[in-house]
Parts: structure tokens; C-alpha cells; sequence
């Protein structure tokens, strides 16, 4: 077995626009596809920017771009743009590569094709030690990315990460074509490249850690106020919300439901380094919810074609939920047989979906074409239809 700390990986750190042009012109005369990686700041800044984006080409080099330095990336994206682009959990970095105007015509994602191949673990050290027999340090993954100026040794983790993308991706496709399962993989990589991106949340405050402990109007109004005044304040700062003040801190002023700011300050569960520094901030936002109108105690629903919930069916709607039981051990069964996870053969959404409002046909083509509707890719439409026929079959 090899140790990072045995391997060498020279590197360039690009941070001016005439090192940005130099190396968008070495990685366009490299060869074959192109290794890509991003660091953010996640849990220490607000936002979820890039605030480190690595590329590697063989015949090229490996070089890390500063997003703080460089304000235009697109001689860059020019010289990339019609190469395959390799990631390692690519819904992870995509949005923040996108923010830079980064973005993939053609994508290989080494951690979905490990899942696609029955992998037990699928983390980048893990499969990197078992398909390349290299034992990599994860002792950065969880670091301040937006730390300046980035530490030396930061630096070498992060380009030996990305190089060694080609090398697993090669070894990956292997897998994929021994198993059948190249086409597969290439639809799940472009229905990745092609997913948009979730739209914001209507209510965000509702997913407060502990939030299920709170079950009055008040309670609620006062974690919604306080939520929006620590969100503020962490957009302002540029400051992770959690970092300034817990979620659990926001739950237990929602519960005591102070009378004035000094009891909020007495309470020694209040805490985080913002907790009396901004006292001012949440007693406003308290006096703001006592006189507010309450939210109602279940969220609004978004989905115009929302289900109930499958936890109530067993009750209320047995028929499904007896299709349902079924069709879980019918897919599991064939997810076992194929060797991945059943959420990768059919997502547990699209099935409860699918068994909730079955075709009135009981047919394999008409189940087919209701899970296409659905939005399951063709190679799982294929796949499964047979399967969960038959289940319809027997139920009927």
C-alpha cells in the first residue's frame, strides 16, 4: 500500500490573470480528460462559493486556482469547455464551479460510478485505496477553505486529490464495462451535469435542528424571527449562521419565550459567540414575533402534485400501501441482483409515485412510460418495469 505522504505532486497555485492565461493554455494542449476538483468554505462562510478549484490534465500538469484573486475565468472555461471532466461527487462542487462560470459539456463522476458498481464505500480515500492501491490523509477535507494565505501542506492535499482522478477513472470505466454498465453510468453522469438546481426554500427556518421540539404558534414565530435576524447577521459578516449562534440556541429562546432581554442574556443555554454580543438583534426579533402573526404549524406545500405521506397509507389508503411494501421488496431484490443501491435503481420517490397512481394498463410498456413520466432515466425505466409489472399483476 502507498501513503500520501510518499507520493509527490507538483503543483502550480494560480492567482494572477497572466497565470490564469498561461495555465488555460498548458491544460488545453494536455491530453485526455481532465481531473477537477473545488474547496469550499462550508460551515465557516455564508455562502458556498469556491473558494479553491483544482485541474489536472496529463501532458499538462496539476494547477490551483484562487477564485479570490481572479475575478474572470473564462479563458479558462474557453480551454476546457469541450473536454470530459472528471469529479469525485460531482453535485458537491458543480453549483460553486458554476458560479464561476465553470460548467462540464461532458462528465464522468467517479463516486456515482462506485455506487453504480455495488462499492461499499464510495468516498474518494476509500475507493482510491481500493482500485489504486494508495492510502490518502483526509486531514483537510474539513478545513477553512477561505483561510489566506493557504497553508503548504493544504495545498499538496489538494493536488493529489485531483491527480489522481484519471488514473481512477480509468480504472472505474474497467468496472463499468466488465458489470454492463457503461450506459448506465453515462446517463446518471448527464443527468447530473443537466439537474437545475433546487429552488430556495419557502420557509427555511422550518429546518432548525430541534425544530419538532417547538408545538406552539408562538414558538414558532419567535424561532421564524429569530432565524431570519442570525441569517441577516451571517450574510452581513459573511459568517457562517451556525458559527454565530447554534440552532439549539435559537430552540431554547423560542421555547422560554423571554420577557425582556436581560432574561434572554441569563439564560446560560443561549449561547454562541454572537449569543451577547448581538443581544440587541434577538431581542428584536422577539418583540417582532410577539406582535407578528403566527406561521401555521405545518409547512406550506410547494409540490401542486404533492401525495400524502406513505407513513399514513398503512391506515388510510391500504391498497397502496400493500402495492408499496411489494414493490420495495421487488426492487430490492432486483438492486441486489444488479449489484447497487435500490435508490440508484429507482429513487424512493419516483416509486411511491408510481405505485400511489399506477397506469390504468397493467402492461410493461404503459409502466415504462409512467416512470419515464416520473423522470426515472431510461436504463431504469428498463430495468424495473418488468419488475414492478409483475407486482401489479399479482395485486390486482
Amino acid at each position: 500500500m502507498v501513503k500520501q505522504e510518499d507520493l509527490e505532486a507538483s503543483w502550480s497555485l494560480v492567482t494572477t490573470a497572466e497565470g490564469l492565461e498561461r495555465a488555460a493554455d498548458s491544460l488545453a494542449s494536455g491530453n485526455d480528460q481532465i481531473g477537477v476538483d473545488a474547496e469550499r468554505a462550508s460551515g465557516f462562510r455564508y455562502g458556498s462559493e469556491a473558494y479553491l478549484v483544482q485541474m489536472y490534465r496529463r501532458g499538462s500538469g496539476t494547477f490551483l486556482f484562487d477564485p479570490t484573486k481572479i475575478d474572470d475565468f473564462s479563458i479558462l472555461r474557453d480551454a476546457v469547455i469541450g473536454e470530459e471532466w472528471i469529479l469525485h461527487a460531482a453535485s458537491q462542487d458543480l453549483p460553486c464551479l458554476d458560479m464561476l462560470g465553470l460548467k462540464p459539456e461532458t462528465l464522468f463522476d467517479t463516486e456515482l460510478a462506485s455506487r453504480l458498481l455495488g462499492f461499499e464505500r464510495v468516498g474518494l480515500g476509500s475507493v482510491v485505496e481500493q482500485l489504486l492501491g494508495i492510502q490518502l490523509s483526509k486531514a483537510h477535507s474539513a478545513a477553512d477553505w477561505s483561510t489566506r494565505p493557504l497553508p503548504q501542506d493544504w495545498l499538496e492535499y489538494a493536488a493529489l486529490d485531483v491527480a489522481l482522478l484519471p488514473d481512477l477513472r480509468d480504472a472505474i470505466a474497467e468496472h463499468l464495462e466488465t458489470q454492463g454498465k457503461t450506459e448506465i453510468a453515462a446517463q446518471e453522469f448527464e443527468a447530473v451535469r443537466l439537474k437545475a438546481p433546487k429552488p430556495p426554500t419557502e420557509e427555511p427556518w422550518r429546518k432548525l435542528a430541534g425544530g419538532n421540539r417547538l408545538r406552539t404558534p408562538r414558538e414558532l414565530a419567535l424561532a421564524r424571527e429569530l432565524w431570519n435576524a442570525r441569517d441577516a447577521l451571517g450574510r452581513e459578516k459573511d459568517v457562517a449562521p451556525g458559527r454565530l449562534v447554534p440552532d439549539a440556541s435559537l430552540i431554547v429562546a423560542a421555547k422560554m419565550n423571554p420577557r425582556s432581554r436581560g432574561e434572554l442574556a441569563g439564560n446560560k443555554d443561549f449561547r454562541g459567540r454572537a449569543s451577547r454580543s448581538e443581544i440587541e438583534r434577538w431581542w428584536k426579533a422577539i418583540v417582532k414575533a410577539k406582535t407578528a402573526d403566527p406561521p401555521s404549524a405545518k409547512p406550506r406545500a410547494r409540490d401542486v402534485d404533492a401525495i400524502p405521506h406513505h407513513r399514513n397509507w398503512g391506515q388510510r389508503f391500504p391498497e397502496a400501501a400493500t402495492r408499496l411494501a411489494a414493490a420495495r421488496e421487488a426492487i430490492a431484490s432486483e438492486a441486489e441482483r444488479q449489484h447497487m443501491p435500490v435508490e440508484n435503481l429507482l429513487t424512493p420517490d419516483v416509486m411511491r409515485r408510481l405505485v400511489w397512481d399506477p397506469p390504468a394498463s397493467l402492461t410493461e410498456d404503459a409502466v415504462r412510460a409512467r416512470l419515464l413520466e416520473l423522470g426515472a432515466r431510461e436504463w431504469q425505466a428498463v430495468l424495473t418495469a418488468p419488475v414492478l409489472t409483475e407486482v401489479f399483476v399479482e395485486l390486482a
